[in-house]
């Protein structure tokens, strides 16, 4: 498949993966800074942005999209595991690619998938309410994604209480892409808990900020994850902390991937 991407920077390779109906552009905030120390590569997931849905028919599960996104990193002449850090679907994919041995360190901002059996209840209700909403009055939509006081109210939960930090640029963006991504439904579909890595090796950090209202404290257990795992509740950072404080999230990267 085609995946798309975009790369700035030199030295050793980052790989950023976004959150579920996101893309490349949510690391729009954190990329300049990252791209000062490591060449930094940041995807559009399968099905999302401008990347295709996985060929045939393919499940956009966990382990499909690792595989072929490690066909795609060979294909751009990069052998060897690398260092990731993903956001929410990002970071539970992240981890997937240290148990499939295609990541040299891993750190997962507000990972999914660390809930004991499915994630919590208001999660799909309040993705498909603002998905509906975006695709049935979109001009509203966009207009209020512009001004700073709504954008904060709408995207509260699902990005962050600081969303006013958002460009208005930024905001029509991450809407646009949220209403309109191809693989939402069956990629939603796909998580299922993370299990498995209890035998990692490789550097781990997860963080979930203390105002990340979409995943909450009922969705972030550490059963399956090694014991020197590195977990950290920053203060303030929503479920999508790049807006947030954009050289705390980067040096948080930069320090999980030394």
């Amino acid at each position: 498949m085609s995946w798309h991407y975009q790369q700035q920077g030199s030295g050793r390779p980052l790989v950023l993966l976004h959150g579920i109906g996101m893309s490349h552009s949510a690391w729009r905030p954190v990329m300049p800074i990252l791209a000062k120390h490591r060449q930094v590569i940041a995807f559009d997931l399968p099905g999302f942005g401008r990347s295709m849905i996985l060929p045939n028919g393919t499940v956009p599960n966990a382990h499909n999209i690792i595989k072929s996104l490690g066909l795609k990193l060979k294909a751009m002449g990069i052998d060897e595991p690398v260092d990731f850090a993903g956001n929410s679907l990002g970071g539970y994919l992240a981890l997937e690619a240290a148990k499939q041995g295609l990541a040299r360190s891993v750190v997962a901002l507000s990972p999914a998938g660390l809930w004991k059996k499915e994630a919590a209840a208001h999660v799909t209700p309040m993705f498909n309410i603002m998905r509906g909403a975006i695709k049935t009055f979109p001009r509203m939509s966009y207009a209020l994604m512009r001004l700073p006081p709504t954008r904060a109210l709408l995207m509260a939960v699902p990005v962050s209480s600081q969303a006013w930090r958002m460009s208005a640029k930024d905001a029509v963006v991450a809407a646009k892409n949220f209403a309109h991504c191809k693989a939402f439904d069956e990629t939603k579909e796909a998580v299922s808990p993370f299990v498995g890595g209890h035998d990692l090796k490789i550097p781990l950090t997860i963080a979930f900020g203390t105002r990340d209202w979409l995943l909450t404290p009922s969705n972030q257990h550490a059963d399956e994850l090694p014991k020197h795992t590195r977990w950290l509740n920053p203060k303030g950072w929503g479920h999508v902390p790049m807006w947030d404080n954009p050289n705390a999230v980067a040096q948080l990267i930069l320090e999980g991937t030394k």
